[in-house]
């Protein structure tokens, strides 16, 4: 019975992670009538290091919550 507890939180956790990421996308897609023009390309890495930052905060989450 553990073990089927286990496999419910980790689906509990990737259903999660995909509504973290999937509502604002859809959101965004339903309120852009109006195609805005494009910005200018400026990226000094900070978005990808918020995003490596998020996938090591959900690895660590996932290997606690297996650990224990």
């Amino acid at each position: 019975m553990g073990v089927l507890r286990d496999c419910l939180g980790i689906y509990a956790v990737i259903i999660a992670v995909v509504y973290v990421v999937m509502l604002p996308v859809s959101a965004a897609a339903e309120h852009s009538s109006f195609p805005a023009p494009a910005p200018a390309p400026t990226s000094d890495g900070t978005t990808i290091d918020q995003g490596i930052a998020y996938i090591l905060m959900l690895l660590a989450l996932a290997l606690t919550y297996i650990i224990h």
